[in-house]
Formats: C-alpha cells, structure tokens, sequence
C-alpha cells in the first residue's frame, strides 16, 4: 500500500483549498492509498509535521493549495528523493503554471495525474538552494527569488485580501510606488559582476511571480541553469510605464533590463550605489535580507506530473 502524506491549506483561494483538500483525500483513500493528514493550525506546524511524516517514511508527499504550499512542499522534500505532489487551490499557482499542471477546481485531473506519476516515475526538476553566504543555513524554492522593488511589491500583496491573482500585485504596486527610491546592488555570477543602482533583481528557475507576470520568460525549470533578471535604475513613472509589458514577458528587450544565466548567484547590498534593497520573497514566501547565495541543485527535486 502506497504512504501518502497531504498537507492543505484550507485558505486557499478564499476557501476553495478545504473543498479541494477534502475531495483528495477522498479520492486516494478511495483508490486504496495510506493518507496521513499532515495539515497544522500554521504553516510552520504543518511544516514540522509534514518532515516528521517524511522521515518516517512516506512515498510521496502532496500540497493542496497555492505557491506558499508548493514552497512548502519542496522545502520538506527537495533533495530527499521523496516526490511531491501538487493539487493547484490557490490564486497565483505560478508554479502549477509552470509545470503545467490542471488548474484550480480540476482536483480529479489532479488526483489522477498523482498516480501516473506513482506508476510510471515522477519528473525530476530543478530546485534552488538560498542562504546566508558563508553559512550552512538555507531554504529551498522552485520558482523565482526578488530582492528588488518586486520584492517590496509582494510583501505589500501578502497583507492584501483583495483583489485576487495578478490584480492584488497591480494593487500593491501603486501602494508601495510613492515611496519608491532604487536601490544599490552587486550580483556577483558565474561569469561576470553586475553592480548597479537597480531596481529589480530576479533569480528565476521558472518565468512566472505574482500570479502571471513573466518576469523570466526563457527561465526552464529542468535545465539546470538560473535566469537572473536585473533592472538598472526606473523613475517611478517608468515603472509604471514598464510594468504592463511584464505580463507578456516584454520588459526583457527594454535597454535597462538585463537576462544573465549562471548557476550560482551572490546578491550583496550595495548602498554607496543606492538604497537598501527590501527582504527577499521566493515562490511569494519570505526569505530574509540580503546577503544571500543562490545555488540551483540540477534534478533535486522529483514531482509527480
């Protein structure tokens, strides 16, 4: 009998993660699968549950819900050799996106895409490793990282409620853009040194942030490379005037916006260039203040699609 470990966020989607997160559970029980509920009262219990459970053996492990409960998901498995599941609830679902997964509401088409992937093997993906330079501690994600004025976007989103999906990152835009003033930066790759007053930095292992912008077009997330996308210095009316094109991916041909690939990257705060640039999100959650060391680990992570 196959062990699976399901954790929902019952949140999701303005409540639509409890009626998905019910009907998946009833649907692997039903097909004759050992479900283990592993969802907690916060993210971080469900968190430590959710590695217990994996530790102790489980086949697979699957998020119901939206980029919080894949990021959670990767960073209880990435690197162990456990697979992940995804069930997409949420409003964004970048990631879902990326993989190329069913939508919200297609729980069924989900479910079943779970168990192909039990039968026949799961895809091995790209995560992304993120730390404190100099140090062991670390977390994982599997979209995109922004320690820019992106960054400080995201973190105005997470207190919204309204609009959903994109709509709240527009939202949040014109709320954080007043304040605006660009920051200074040293990106240190595998080849080369960007250093720059900037507005934006992007380590992207997929295209898409913020529930459909493309801010990494070509970024692939099997191809064991990062796409790492750096805005020289906007005024705030070029923002504004450069954020719609973000949603097509068009922002990349601007001649302030520059797409490097390396495998690993070192963002340094630079403030004799510019402001201090705001804490890090990745796949929407937040990670911390920079300095930061970002490591793609090719096919660290196995998910079943």
């Amino acid at each position: 009998m196959t062990r699976l470990g399901v954790v929902v966020n019952p949140t999701a989607g303005k409540g639509r993660g409890t009626a998905a997160g019910r009907r998946t559970h009833e649907l692997l029980r039903g097909r004759g699968h050992d479900v283990v509920d592993l969802s907690a009262s916060s993210l971080a219990l469900a968190t430590d549950r959710a590695r217990t459970a994996a530790l102790e053996g489980l086949d697979a492990l699957v998020v119901v819900g939206g980029d919080g409960m894949v990021h959670l998901g990767v960073n209880v498995v990435a690197g162990t050799g456990v697979p992940l599941g995804i069930v997409a609830a949420g409003t964004g679902n970048d990631i879902a996106r990326t993989l190329e997964l069913p939508k919200p509401g297609e729980v069924d088409t989900s479910v079943a895409r779970i168990e192909h992937g039990l039968l026949v093997g799961p895809r091995r993906v790209d995560a992304v490793r993120v730390g404190p330079p100099g140090t062991a501690a670390h977390e994982w994600y599997l979209g995109v990282l922004s320690c820019g004025f992106d960054a400080a976007i995201n973190a105005r989103a997470n207190e919204m409620t309204w609009p959903k999906g994109s709509l709240r990152y527009v939202r949040a835009l014109l709320t954080e853009l007043p304040t605006f003033a660009p920051y200074g930066y040293r990106v240190t790759l595998d080849d080369r040194v960007w250093e720059s007053t900037g507005t934006l930095v992007a380590v992207a292992n997929a295209p898409w942030i913020g529930g459909g912008l493309k801010i990494a077009p070509d970024a692939v997330v099997d191809d064991g490379q990062l796409d790492v996308v750096v805005a020289g210095p906007f005024s705030k009316g070029g923002v504004v005037k450069i954020f719609p094109g973000i949603y097509g991916g068009k922002h990349v041909g601007h001649p302030s916006v520059d797409v490097f690939r390396s495998t690993s990257v070192l963002i340094e705060p630079l403030t004799s260039l510019g402001h201090l640039p705001p804490a890090a999100f990745a796949d929407g959650e937040r990670v911390g203040p920079l300095p930061l060391r970002v490591t793609v680990v090719p096919g660290a992570l196995p998910v079943l699609c």
